[in-house]
């Protein structure tokens, strides 16, 4: 077995976190040996013991088998493969292994992210539209989370005039959250390019939706975050970006707009304020 089949593989395993399968990887990879033994695995990643018996006990299932089986024909990138983006690798926590369907050549086209609200104001639609419009010529991939709100917006706008556009889920490729926005998770995978970090039949957790943010924060080179609370999911994603020394832009608003307490923070913080879309065309330059 190549370690590249091995870390499909730790990834459909269930028991074993990011964590661990990073310690297995990395052992594997300084010793130039690929650890095929379930119980030899956990002590590598130096799992707790209540969770061993369950990973070694679903390494060795029928079931395990069946998700290999079901996986056979997935677009499937790994942290090991040479289209893997540079931005990505270099991020916090990079993903060992994504799950992919659609155009996977958009990995290596210029990404702006756009997040914001999952309760979007007309104010947001607004701006979403106004900013997105004059990128067409410009050749920017929209890069989003396919949430309620702002992020949907940013898709949708992204199709309407026709730019290449990645949604990063929380689910596996085959499922849809919200369920409102199946119609446009099929469009995107089939124009554009949908990633998950989860495998097929894997529903929402929250907790899937903080990892997902880190990928998006990752694969950027700029980050616009439109509208968001003084504590949300689009300010993390922000400080994520930062991290990796991203450009963070933010829409400025109303001072009494609580969707827009979180924008106008950034900014006083150093943000770039985003007025018009040669604010943000002008991040990708001189590229452009």
């Amino acid at each position: 077995m190549q370690l590249r089949s091995l870390l499909v593989r730790l990834q459909l395993a269930r028991g074993i976190g990011y964590g661990e399968r990073v310690k297995i990887f990395q052992y594997c990879r300084k010793r130039h040996v690929v650890v095929t033994d379930p119980r030899q695995l956990t002590v590598i990643a130096k799992m707790p013991v209540n969770r061993r018996r369950r990973f070694v006990a679903d390494w060795c299932s029928d079931d395990f088998q069946r998700r290999l089986q079901r996986h056979a024909n997935v677009d499937i990138l790994t942290i090991l493969d040479a289209d893997y983006p540079v931005a990505l690798l270099e991020s916090y926590h990079p993903p060992l292994v994504l799950f992919l369907r659609g155009h996977r050549e958009l990995l290596a086209t210029r990404q702006l992210a756009m997040v914001g609200a999952r309760q979007a104001s007309p104010y947001a639609a607004r701006v979403i539209d106004q900013l997105v419009a004059p990128l067409a010529q410009h050749g920017i991939t929209i890069v989003s989370g396919l949430a309620k709100g702002a992020d949907g917006c940013a898709h949708q706008t992204a199709l309407k005039y026709q730019l290449p556009t990645i949604a990063i889920i929380g689910t596996g490729l085959d499922i849809s959250y919200p369920r409102t926005h199946a119609e446009l998770q099929q469009q995107v995978s089939q124009v554009g390019l949908l990633i998950s970090e989860y495998p097929l039949g894997v529903g929402p957790e929250r907790y899937h939706f903080v990892e997902r943010n880190r990928i998006i924060a990752g694969l950027c080179q700029t980050l616009v975050v439109v509208e968001a609370r003084e504590h949300s999911g689009s300010l993390i994603t922000a400080n994520l970006a930062l991290q990796n020394n991203r450009n963070v832009l933010a829409v400025p608003g109303p001072i009494d707009a609580p969707l827009s307490v979180g924008c106008n923070q950034l900014i006083v913080a150093g943000a770039k304020p985003v007025l018009n879309s040669q604010h943000i065309i002008e991040e990708f330059l001189p590229e452009i």
